[in-house]
């Protein structure tokens, strides 16, 4: 596949906050990708890095092979839709609209009004007073008539509710299979875009936890759950990134794809199997992850100590 984005050893330092930290990785043409994190972690810092709203500390990052930044080729084929986007105080949707037809070369007019309808957005009101969900739809809406070659989108439902938020998912996927372009979702409802994202990075602290196929992610971890003498047992040597226990029922979270011995080996001792979500899948691995650093950052301290 064609690399549209190229980002190597890229960091970003805030005085005192590491917000990226050496992060590389590679984001393909014509893919769904899901940037996933909490609040914090780095994902709108690498956005904005990447379309020439924020400079790096240090590292590289090239858009279409070319550094985005003062770059008219280059911006003009991304849209970046941010959730804290400001407009005038006296903006009406109608007048952000236009704006956007000016500039995206791409820009579908016959989308953008069928979408205006599905959200059923009122365009002569003021933008400052529209209401959170309204504000979503917007972006929602420039976005996708935009159809830039790379589009981002910042957690793009906020505000709006199931029945909305569905909308855009499937008006996303339906323009996607006409006109396929690469789309970077930023999201905290990782069950709800699951299906949606072909890829999937997450960023944590700053760093990439996970960069993978979300095919290949499906099916990585699994939970088991029984008798907690043999839970323990049949866990014993595997990578656990989750455990609880009531009583004498345990359940322990395992990364790594189980083979048809270790199946039958679950079920000869009664053991449950289930399997793991993506959410379920990045909030584990996440909560990993940060005991992971506090351990490191607890023996830090004692050897300084020492």
């Amino acid at each position: 596949m064609t690399s549209v984005i190229e980002v190597r050893n890229l960091s970003k330092r805030y005085k005192d906050k590491l917000a990226l930290d050496n992060v590389s990785l590679s984001i393909e043409k014509d893919t769904i990708y899901g940037l996933l994190g909490r609040n914090g972690a780095g994902k709108t810092t690498l956005m904005s890095i990447l379309t020439a709203q924020n400079f790096a500390t240090s590292g590289q990052a090239l858009v279409f092979g070319e550094n985005p930044y003062e770059n008219s080729r280059v911006l003009s084929r991304i849209c970046f839709v941010r959730e804290s986007q400001k407009y005038p105080d006296d903006a009406t949707p109608t007048h952000a609209l236009r704006a956007a037809r000016l500039f995206f070369d791409n820009w579908d007019q016959k989308l953008a009004e069928r979408l205006i309808d599905d959200f059923q957005l009122p365009l002569k009101t003021t933008i400052k007073k529209l209401s959170r969900g309204q504000l979503s739809a917007v972006g929602v809406i420039i976005g996708l008539a935009s159809r830039a070659e790379i589009t981002f989108f910042d957690e793009p439902y906020l505000g709006l509710d199931a029945v909305a938020r569905q909308i855009f998912y499937d008006r996303l996927l339906e323009d996607y299979a006409q006109h396929p372009r690469t789309i970077i979702l930023s999201s905290h409802l990782i069950d709800e875009v699951s299906n949606l994202i072909e890829k999937v990075i997450v960023i944590d602290r700053g760093r990439i936890l996970l960069d993978e196929d979300t095919d290949a992610v499906r099916g990585r971890a699994s939970t088991i759950v029984g008798d907690a003498a043999k839970v323990e047992a049949w866990a014993a040597g595997r990578e656990i990134i989750h455990r609880e226990a009531l009583g004498r029922v345990a359940s322990v979270t395992v990364l790594g794809h189980l083979t048809d011995a270790d199946k039958a080996g679950l079920a000869a001792a009664d053991l449950d199997l289930a399997s793991v979500s993506l959410q379920q899948l990045i909030v584990r691995l996440t909560q990993n992850a940060m005991q992971a650093a506090s351990a490191e950052s607890i023996t830090t301290a004692a050897e300084e100590v020492r």
